[in-house]
């Protein structure tokens, strides 16, 4: 029985488990055999081999092809890492690493130049290291254990088990954590085939730009049973989509997560038969928390904690989880408290779903789940003297936008335009500014859209101006 599948490759048990034995002695006989091990690479079956592979040898630190070469070095550099698997030689090399003679498929393994061995004292426990997008420039690293990972995809084959499912396309990046867990692992729990291809074969290029029929094209083609979606994924896919469609026939379960999906997408999506059950999670608790299941479902929740989890409700609407593990992250105490504070606004109904209301602060998440800190592009904007301010938009979006006070009424709008794309160089492509609205009135105390000491009044700007901001997404339907 296939276990594993690509556009050129089919793996067995007996072939995956005898990749992952050929990879760990190699690992296990570096000189610095217990240093972190980086794995920067694009979706394929050596990547799953490797990443399971480390687990019994060393921790792992996936790296996001859609970092950009700041966040990757940066990645790299606070990791400490000891050995990278990669398929971009020229990249590994002039960051300073050096070929190791191994090679698994497309990937490479390369040794670092130079290693200090008291950075291993920062993996004590820590089996791998799953680095968000980052909410700035700087991405951050969550600390997990081969335990929590498995008990979640563990907890996640049993809930699907009555589905049946046997084969599961990966549509996300697998350094993405939750198609990494919810996708792999649970699938190899589950006796189901992982359909790994390339990402640009399933209608990615970089991290934001897809094209919904190549998916549907694969999702036929392979006749996947499972996936795993991003809102403006599930946007795109319902977009070209009509009735019957014989594309998605063979789908038994579509999860969508990543950042929080519109009712009326999700009401939308099962009108044309698409069988959409949003969840939530978050990397601290190794990914999946909730989800809607066939058997207990509510459009517009995000489902019930799974068995594994209980989440309340704090004074302040915040969300609260229980049930993982306590929180690390790399370079920092372990944070003791029972209850995670998830940053996140929400409540429970009498049968026990959960409802996501909102974000605690400021913090973005863009249709393909990217969180943003809206004061990262808008302090690049603002160092151009050009704008007197500027407040990012575009949480739920496809794109961010921003609304745009100029210096002076003489700063035309190409200027802007050139600043933007000036300003868009320096920030990964889920980060750039697509749409942008000029403001001619400034924030202020008086108008009630700044405070006395300048900061902005981000709600009340977003309702003053919610026409404006929606004109800029109506051409993509969002």
């Amino acid at each position: 029985m296939t276990l594993i599948r690509s556009h050129e490759t089919l793996w067995t048990r007996a072939d995956l488990e005898s990749q992952i034995a050929t990879i760990a002695n190699v690992l296990e006989d570096r000189q610095r055999h217990h240093s972190a091990i980086g794995l920067l690479a694009d979706n394929s079956p050596e990547w799953i081999a490797a990443d399971l592979a480390a687990q019994s040898v060393a921790p792992i630190v996936p790296i996001p092809l859609f970092f950009t070469p700041e966040q990757m070095v940066h990645t790299i550099k606070t990791s400490g890492l000891g050995s990278l698997l990669t398929s971009n030689s020229i990249f590994a090399e002039n960051i300073g690493f050096t070929f190791s003679g191994h090679s698994f498929g497309h990937l490479h393994l390369f040794h670092a130049a130079h290693y200090d061995h008291s950075i291993e004292a920062a993996y004590h426990g820590v089996d791998k290291v799953t680095f968000t997008s980052g909410t700035t420039s700087n991405p951050k690293g969550v600390c997990l254990s081969s335990i929590a990972q498995w008990q979640v995809a563990e907890t996640l084959a049993n809930a699907l088990a009555p589905l049946n499912i046997k084969k599961h396309l990966n549509l996300l990046p697998f350094a993405l954590l939750l198609e990494n867990l919810a996708g792999v692992y649970t699938s190899l729990l589950s006796d189901a085939e992982n359909i790994c291809l390339p990402m640009h074969q399933v209608g990615f290029e970089g991290s934001s730009q897809f094209n919904p029929n190549q998916c549907l094209s694969a999702i036929e083609e392979y006749q996947a049973e499972s996936i795993i979606l991003l809102p403006q994924m599930l946007q795109a896919i319902t977009s070209v989509l009509h009735q019957n469609d014989p594309r998605i026939a063979s789908l038994k379960f579509v999860a969508v997560g990543g950042a929080k999906t519109p009712t009326s997408l999700i009401t939308k999506a099962l009108d044309l038969g698409l069988p959409v059950f949003e969840g939530y999670g978050l990397s601290e608790c190794s990914s999946v928390v909730a989800l809607n299941l066939p058997e207990s479902r509510k459009v517009g929740s995000v489902g019930r904690p799974l068995a594994n989890r209980q989440v309340r409700i704090a004074e302040d609407g915040e969300i609260q989880v229980s049930g993982q593990a306590p929180v690390h992250y790399f370079g920092q105490a372990i944070q003791e408290s029972e209850w995670l504070d998830s940053g996140d606004i929400g409540h429970l109904d009498e049968d026990g779903y959960l409802y996501i209301d909102g974000r605690k602060k400021n913090i973005l998440v863009t249709g393909f789940g990217r969180n943003v800190s809206p004061e990262w592009p808008e302090t690049l904007m603002m160092e151009t003297g050009l704008i007197k301010q500027v407040m990012v938009v575009g949480d739920g979006k496809p794109y961010l936008s921003a609304l745009i006070v100029p210096i002076s009424e003489l700063i035309s709008n190409a200027q802007i335009d050139a600043l933007i794309s000036g300003v868009n160089l320096k920030l990964p492509d889920y980060a750039c500014i697509q749409g942008w609205v000029r403001v001619n009135e400034a924030f202020s105390p008086s108008n009630n859209m700044a405070t006395p000491n300048g900061r902005l009044k981000r709600e009340a700007i977003l309702s003053q101006y919610q026409n404006e901001i929606e004109s800029l997404y109506e051409i993509q339907g969002s």
